[in-house]
This record gives structure tokens, C-alpha cells and sequence, in this order.
């Protein structure tokens, strides 16, 4: 039996950039010694609409009923991944990243601990998203180069550069 070849695979990817005014919702871990930031989200499922499978992750990564949050997602950002890293032969992945706004008294009942089977726990944490631009994010979306947390954004840009192995690294 050969193993399967890297990138022959895709798996979709959602996440959201939860803001709360001009805070960003982040899932903090230390991997190595190092600091790691990653919007909340993750895989979608085979046959799930991409809203639904947002809806899911941020349910169970947070509590959050996005039903209820009062603000619709809207996809801002799509980056193509093929980077190769730790673990069994990696799939190629198409992130796609919301933007959603949610009022504090939301934002005070959501969970702030994630626990995922593979990174062990994150903790929630809240920073200015200005302040993104220092933290090792991902994905690695420019969340600090937004004029403002609703500053809309055309189609061009929307389309991130592509990461692999040359401008990206796996802590």
C-alpha cells in the first residue's frame, strides 16, 4: 500500500474573525514554547453548507448560537493552503474567514476554553485587532490592515496570497 500523496486532497475550512467593537475573538496555545492565535472555526463536513458548518464550529468551540448573534456573516477573506506539517500526509486546504460582530452581552456568555482533539486546550482571549499583526495567526489573514472592523472590502481582496511551505511555518 503507497501513501497518499500530499495535496490530493482538499478540505474546506471556516472560520470566523469574531469582533466584539474593536476587539477579535482568539484561540490562544503555546506549541513549543511559542504563542499561537487562531480564529475559531474549523473542517467542514462532507455535504454541510459552508453557513451551517460556521454555525457548528462556533457552537462548539464557544457556545456562541450564531442564530442569535445579530450580525450575518459575511465571507471576507479565501486563502488557499498546501503547507506541509507534523502528522499523516496533509490535505490541501481552502480557508474561508467570516467577518461577525457580536454585542458584550454575547460576548460574556461565550466559553473561554476550547478543547480540540489534536491541540489540546485554547484558551479564549480578546485583543485589539490592530495588535494582530505581532501574533503568529492563523490563518495568517490581515486583520490588522482593516481600516475598521466593518470597513467593507472588494472583491480583489478578498483573495489572499496562497501559503506553502515558502512563506509559511507551522510552530
Amino acid at each position: 500500500m503507497t501513501s497518499a500523496e500530499p495535496f490530493t486532497r482538499i478540505k474546506i475550512r471556516v472560520a470566523a474573525a469574531l469582533f466584539n467593537g474593536d476587539e477579535i475573538a482568539l484561540i490562544h496555545r503555546t506549541k513549543n514554547g511559542q504563542d499561537q492565535y487562531t480564529l475559531p472555526g474549523g473542517n467542514v463536513e462532507p455535504g454541510e453548507p459552508m453557513h451551517r458548518a460556521l454555525e457548528r464550529e462556533l457552537d462548539e468551540e464557544l457556545g456562541l448560537d450564531l442564530t442569535k448573534a445579530g450580525s450575518v456573516p459575511q465571507v471576507t477573506w479565501i486563502q488557499d493552503a498546501m503547507v506541509t506539517r507534523p502528522g499523516s500526509t496533509p490535505p490541501r486546504k481552502l480557508h474561508l474567514v467570516f467577518r461577525v460582530h457580536i454585542a458584550s452581552q454575547t460576548r460574556t456568555r461565550l466559553r473561554t476554553v476550547e478543547h480540540d482533539d489534536t491541540a489540546g486546550a485554547g484558551h479564549l482571549v480578546w485583543s485589539h485587532y490592530k495588535d494582530t499583526a505581532d501574533k503568529a495567526l492563523f490563518p495568517p489573514v490581515p486583520l490588522a490592515e482593516l481600516a475598521t472592523p466593518t470597513a467593507p472590502l472588494d472583491a480583489a481582496q478578498a483573495f489572499l496570497p496562497a501559503l506553502d511551505d515558502t512563506n509559511y511555518n507551522w510552530i
